[in-house]
């Protein structure tokens, strides 16, 4: 058998699939530049338009944290319900919907009154809207992933689903850039006014587009098949309760890879802004150059991690991103300390580097943890209900210890001790490189069913070539 017939089943082309990712990461560009756009503006905007005036800009700022943490709040929601039934129904239905809701919900962000024109009603206001927001961006994550993860043949799985993590950098990419515009072309009264707003308002446009991408794909056959099984198993209870009676432990494994990477990526993004423009004082655009460079080389790192996790394994790639993210904090703020514009990019792209060691392999490993029919509730669980411990409080407590200890060693040891839990999260999961989603499912409906039988999804549909609509 030649290569090119291992990897593509049946002499097809690769092109179908390159139409799902394209699909996937459309919609995650969206909802990562609108999700970006939030933390960005929550450092340099809503801390002085939509909360009452404060003495210290620290706390200001920690108060727009707050209203930040809610949408990370509202995604282990969002991954529950859209997971059970994105499960039931499919993975293309669910995104859609979930592309027009954090569209609306951030459109809207950008018509909200100010605090000095309606008082306590704009925070209140924008607290709701973001809530949505967080509640759509919890379901988006493990369709998108899923979506091209079914499709992937299981050789290059760990690549191709890769692809949709760079659509996180490639929409904060997005979001950096109209902010850069917007400052660089207005002034600073000028952004505050009103500037700001319209960088919100551009939603509008991205989810359209989107939108009609994710018009053109189906869901993957291994998917089609899993519905029939389900519906032989008859499963009464959620999905979300039977992955945790019969997944237990791939649910906790995969909180513990989420802990570290998540801390790190928003210590690395949104903490370092207000550490450079609070701590080091510098300008608000040169800050956005930096991270519109950092940024575009976390998008291409994402996919070639991706790729050495297939000829490597999950395990070591996403254990030496662990143990390198947990050394960042102790070398990297001393470097922005420095002042000097290469050293502190250069903090800033390794940090990135890092995080893309654990961040890339992350569809691959925790797809392959679950059986079909319940694997959209298993990695949206897995995922997202970390966020909660993990990225919505990690810049919250960075604030806290900067403010307490004048110091950033105290937020170099809190990474590296959710580091350290990642890395033992790592050595305790099961190796799954090369790993079919028909062998789960057959183990799964094995167990489930109580017969030795094949599945729908059986040894039949190995490998299947992936189907996008025309």
């Amino acid at each position: 058998m030649s290569v090119r017939s291992a990897v593509w089943p049946k002499g097809e082309s690769p092109t179908g699939l390159k139409r799902v990712v394209a699909a996937s990461m459309a919609g995650t560009v969206v909802e990562w530049y609108e999700f970006f756009l939030y933390g960005t503006a929550a450092t340099l905007v809503f801390s002085k338009v939509f909360f009452a005036e404060s003495t210290s800009d620290l706390d200001a700022i920690l108060a727009a944290f707050v209203t930040y943490a809610v949408g990370f709040a509202a995604r282990p929601l969002g991954g529950v319900v859209f997971g059970h039934f994105g499960d039931k129904y499919g993975r293309k239905k669910l995104l859609q919907f979930s592309l027009v809701l954090v569209g609306a919900s951030t459109f809207l962000m950008g018509c909200l009154p100010t605090f000095g024109q309606i008082g306590y009603w704009a925070p209140s206001l924008l607290v709701a809207l973001r809530f949505i927001q967080g509640f759509a961006v919890g379901g988006e994550w493990g369709g998108a992933v899923l979506l091209v993860a079914e499709h992937s043949p299981s050789r290059n799985r760990g690549f191709w689903a890769s692809w949709p993590q760079a659509g996180v950098p490639a929409g904060n990419l997005l979001a950096t850039v109209v902010l850069l515009v917007l400052t660089s072309t207005l002034t600073d009264a000028a952004f505050l006014s009103w500037g700001w707003r319209v960088a919100f308002w551009l939603s509008a446009v991205v989810v359209l587009i989107g939108y009609y991408i994710r018009t053109k794909v189906t869901d993957a056959p291994i998917f089609v098949a899993a519905r029939q099984d389900a519906e032989k198993i008859a499963a009464t209870s959620l999905n979300v309760v039977e992955v945790l009676r019969r997944y237990p432990r791939g649910v906790l494994t995969a909180m513990g890879l989420r802990f570290g990477e998540n801390v790190m990526y928003y210590l690395v993004v949104t903490f370092t802004i207000t550490y450079l423009k609070v701590q080091v004082e510098l300008d608000t655009k040169v800050i956005l150059w930096w991270l519109l460079v950092a940024h575009a080389v976390h998008f291409v790192a994402i996919p070639v991690v991706g790729n050495l996790s297939d000829h490597f394994g999950r395990r070591p790639v996403y254990l030496v991103g662990a143990l390198a993210a947990g050394t960042w904090g102790f070398f990297a703020f001393p470097m922005m300390d420095s002042g000097h514009n290469l050293v502190i990019l250069s903090a800033i792209i390794i940090g990135l580097l890092f995080h893309a060691l654990m961040y890339s392999g992350q569809p691959a490993i925790m797809a392959e943890m679950f059986p079909t029919r319940m694997r959209y509730s298993g990695v949206s669980l897995g995922y997202q209900v970390t966020s909660i411990v993990a990225g919505s409080l990690a810049p919250i407590i960075a604030v806290r210890l900067l403010d307490a200890y004048d110091s950033a060693v105290p937020i170099a040891v809190y990474l590296a001790i959710t580091c350290a839990i990642t890395a033992v999260a790592v050595l305790v999961a099961k190796e799954t490189v090369g790993a079919t989603l028909e062998s789960i499912d057959r183990a799964d409906y094995a167990a489930t069913s109580g017969s030795t039988g094949t599945p729908a999804s059986g040894p039949d549909n190995t490998d299947p070539t992936p189907v996008a609509a025309e």
